[in-house]
């Protein structure tokens, strides 16, 4: 699996706004996960973590014109761009028994 990690500088005032406008985007092709993680220390910089069946659909994504569309519109919400790690994931684990 490949992804990226991502660091969001959340506008005060901006938190749902930026949640319900994730909440609305269809996952592309060959995208196995999202999340978004508002962290206890520093509740203006969150943590996005995107996975992807393999680098390819990765990049493919990052290509799509709606991608940069989805963009634009996430940092309507943020107070600058998020800062990016991409890479193969080496081990993971996902138990979603709730």
């Amino acid at each position: 699996m490949y992804g990226t990690i991502f660091n969001l500088k959340v506008k005060n005032g901006h938190a749902q706004l930026l949640i319900d406008y994730m909440k609305e985007l269809e996952s592309p092709e060959g995208m196995v996960a999202w999340f978004l993680m508002d962290p206890d220390v520093d509740r203006s910089d969150w943590i996005g973590v995107a996975v992807f069946k393999d680098k390819e659909s990765h990049i493919s994504n990052a290509k799509r014109p709606q991608q940069h569309e989805n963009f634009m519109e996430m940092m309507k919400h943020l107070d600058e761009e998020p800062t990016w790690t991409d890479g193969t994931y080496v081990i993971g684990n996902l138990n979603c028994d709730s």
